[in-house]
């Protein structure tokens, strides 16, 4: 699985540390962006930035931080085929992915530590969509959703 990470200034100490940790790990991750500390960048050019990535197929899942991670979720969600939310624990953050396929996971640097963070990003990759009837039913609601209002 290719994962991407990308992050605004708030979130930029952050993801160089997951990008070390999960390189270290040998995980097929690339870095999109910040690639240098900017004080003035803005989280919705990360959140298109990676977005994009996963409709086009390049990547799998993103991991897109801020903050507080709220900003990033908002801006990710705008994108027809994204389904991004923050997690600041690890049950939703499996969770997400287990039961409603979200891709992005949005954390909040200003929120959670490094070893939490690891912990949110390793049940997030962990995890696969459980592909139920009950859960494909809802899922097609929000295709809908997106169908009608996302142009």
């Amino acid at each position: 699985m290719k994962i991407a990470l990308a992050s605004d200034h708030g979130g930029f100490e952050l993801k160089k540390d997951l990008y070390t940790w999960l390189k270290k790990n040998n995980f097929d991750v690339i870095d999109l962006g910040n690639k240098n500390y900017d004080s003035l960048d803005d989280f919705p050019d990360y959140a298109e930035i990676i977005s994009k990535a996963i409709i086009k197929g390049d990547v799998e899942k993103g991991i897109l931080i801020c903050g507080s991670g709220v900003g990033a979720a908002v801006a990710a969600n705008k994108f027809k085929g994204i389904h991004a939310s923050v997690c600041h624990d690890v049950y939703s953050a499996h969770q997400g992915v287990e039961h409603d396929a979200m891709n992005v996971l949005c954390l909040g640097a200003r929120v959670v530590g490094t070893r939490l963070a690891r912990d949110l990003v390793t049940a997030f990759i962990n995890a696969t969509y459980m592909n139920e009837e009950r859960l494909n039913r809802r899922l097609e609601k929000i295709k809908k959703f997106e169908d009608n209002f996302c142009k």
